[in-house]
């Protein structure tokens, strides 16, 4: 079985972009941690990111023509994007939001998700350990 795993802004710049908050681990180092974790789990895993919207939109409606289930960190567009959100309503497999920091623990802006009311599960703050518990969820979903 086939699952998405995608990235919104700034996460191509994990490694570098406020380690305090974001670790260590590299975009690269979660890509082969996502997969290796997939396969071990009995799935093709795919990594993508984007800082592009639209790109994120169409990619969101591949997973729902084609119910793939799909793990989103949104990164910015996660407070805001009424495009993203509503591509994601439209999803016909299961979605886990995951968030590398703890949302609700960081500026005011960042405490609202507009994706969390229509996500299958919401994992925050556990680091990029987070898409691997995500990619564990879906496997009992199969």
């Amino acid at each position: 079985m086939k699952v998405l795993v995608l990235n919104g802004p700034n996460l191509d710049r994990l490694g570098t972009r406020e380690p305090l908050i974001y670790g260590s681990t590299t975009h690269a180092d979660l890509v082969e941690m996502c997969v290796a974790e997939g396969k071990e789990l009995g799935f093709d895993v795919e990594v993508r990111q984007t800082a592009y919207e639209g790109e994120m939109v169409k990619w969101l409606h591949e997973a729902a023509d084609a119910s793939i289930p799909v793990v989103l960190n949104g990164a910015a567009w996660t407070h805001y994007s009424i495009a993203v959100r509503d591509a994601c309503s439209q999803l016909t497999g299961p979605l886990v939001e995951v968030h590398i920091s703890n949302i609700h623990q960081r500026e005011e802006f960042r405490h609202h998700s507009v994706i969390s009311a229509i996500a299958s599960g919401v994992i925050v703050g556990l680091g990029v350990e987070g898409y691997l518990l995500a990619l564990r969820w879906l496997s009992l979903k199969k």
